[in-house]
């Protein structure tokens, strides 16, 4: 995530990686490499309390917004976890856009949808294993018409295709997927 955070500073954005699990263990550190670590992360996503991770980013936007390289324009971005929590910024707080990649458990959260004034973005892996797709179905039939949202889907992908290094990694489906974050970053931040 760190370095996911340092390539959008580095394309000129104010950036930070919140640390997601504070509540249940400050300062972890995981990576996907060992199954214990996968196993320690399900752990923590189990018992991960969306709310309370909202209100976090939601204070993570607003310190971003203070600082003096900050344009005043302030959006997120996350994986897996990640995704879900950029679909509920773009229902729950100001962001000025959002991006999720491989949303997992959106399709648990649509009640929410009416809720979407601003740009968001998903990247649907087609053949996720985390997000199946009759989840799919339900996210593309809830979010498809809304003018607010973009939806891609990536054929044959599975999930984390964009995670460098990771097993599903597919170099063409991920630049394809970060150039139009990038685009619509942007778009709708400015940098």
């Amino acid at each position: 995530m760190r370095a996911l955070t340092d390539g959008f500073a580095a394309a000129g954005y104010a950036a930070l990686c919140p640390d997601l699990f504070w509540r249940q263990q400050p300062g972890i550190q995981l990576t996907d490499q060992t199954q214990a670590e996968w196993a320690r992360a399900f752990e923590l996503y189990k018992g991960f309390d969306e709310g309370k991770g909202v209100d976090d980013l939601k204070a993570s936007l607003a310190h971003l917004r203070g600082l003096p390289a900050c344009t005043g324009k302030v959006g997120s971005v996350g994986y897996c976890l990640g995704g879900k929590l950029a679909y509920l910024m773009a229902t729950r707080s100001d962001a000025d856009c959002n991006v999720g990649y491989y949303g997992v458990g959106i399709e648990n959260a649509l009640e929410e949808a009416a809720k979407i004034t601003r740009p968001l973005m998903l990247h649907i892996a087609e053949k996720d294993q985390f997000c199946p797709p009759a989840a799919q179905a339900k996210i593309k039939a809830a979010l498809g018409k809304d003018p607010h949202v973009t939806i891609h889907s990536y054929p044959g992908m599975d999930h984390a295709f964009a995670r460098i290094g990771g097993e599903h990694y597919d170099k063409t489906a991920a630049d394809s997927a970060n150039a139009r974050t990038a685009e619509f970053f942007k778009r709708h931040l400015g940098a």
